[in-house]
């Protein structure tokens, strides 16, 4: 099983890491990283560099798409060649997924038009500019042959979700007991649920740092302002009526 994975500059990293970690111990898989071309690419942190492996080019038709999430993600949504190969490579994937904001690619690529889907909770808004029902209280949202997941260690959940699905339950089960994913935070914290009023600003607050920069500002109103666009010139389009048959 070809598994793309797509690296994009300002990823988050346990957004494909902790998916990553699960999905490579599947039987026959083939983890690709990729990117328009092979090479080093840096997380948001701009610290850690990961290599991409492979060009979207070399990498025509996985099996098994993943997009992660990122500061960042607003901006790439908008890259032509990465929208284009993500509808390519998803009409022949057995899955197409996505980790927190990854999910804002494939709305922006037109997947997720009248699906639902879940995101990171900051993100979670902005799907319902693309014509998607957005879900912020479940932690992987299954549509067809497309999954999408909530934030960051939620791609933990979801590589376990597909490990289950492909390679069977009991698969699955020895998985997760070799990398001993056993969840027990200190804090109960994790969800806007289950978080206070305090605890919500700090986050807001703290994760809010880069998108409030110009470059980040730039790009996310710039691909609202597309899609709303593309919104009002579809409302003026005539639908085609049907061509009654001769009888």
């Amino acid at each position: 099983m070809q598994i793309a994975i797509v690296l994009y500059p300002g990823f988050t990293a346990l957004d494909f890491i902790g998916p990553y970690e699960v999905l490579r111990n599947l039987p026959d898989a083939e983890v690709r990283f990729v990117w328009h071309e092979p090479g080093p690419v840096a997380a948001d942190s701009g610290v850690l560099l990961v290599g991409a492996t492979h060009s979207f080019d070399e990498t025509p038709s996985p099996d098994l798409l993943l997009i992660p999430g990122g500061m960042t993600t607003f901006e790439h949504a908008r890259d032509e060649k990465l929208l284009a190969w993500v509808r390519q490579a998803s009409e022949s994937a057995e899955w197409t997924t996505s980790v927190c904001s990854g999910s804002v690619i494939l709305a922006a690529a037109g997947l997720l038009e009248g699906k639902r889907a879940t995101s990171h909770w900051m993100a979670v808004p902005a799907l319902r500019a693309f014509g998607v029902t957005p879900v912020g209280d479940e932690r992987i949202v299954h549509e067809g042959a497309i999954v999408t997941c909530a934030g960051v260690s939620a791609g933990i959940d979801l590589g376990l979700w597909l490990a289950g699905r492909i390679g069977g339950e009991a698969k699955a089960k020895a998985i997760q007991l070799g990398i001993e994913y056993d969840p027990q935070p200190p804090f109960d914290s994790g969800h806007l649920s289950k978080a206070s009023i305090a605890t919500k600003a700090a986050a807001t607050a703290l994760f809010s740092k880069e998108l409030i920069k110009p470059t980040a500002l730039k790009a996310t109103t710039l691909l609202l302002w597309d899609q709303a666009v593309r919104a009002a010139r579809g409302r003026g389009k005539k639908r085609p009526q049907p061509v009654a048959s001769a009888r």
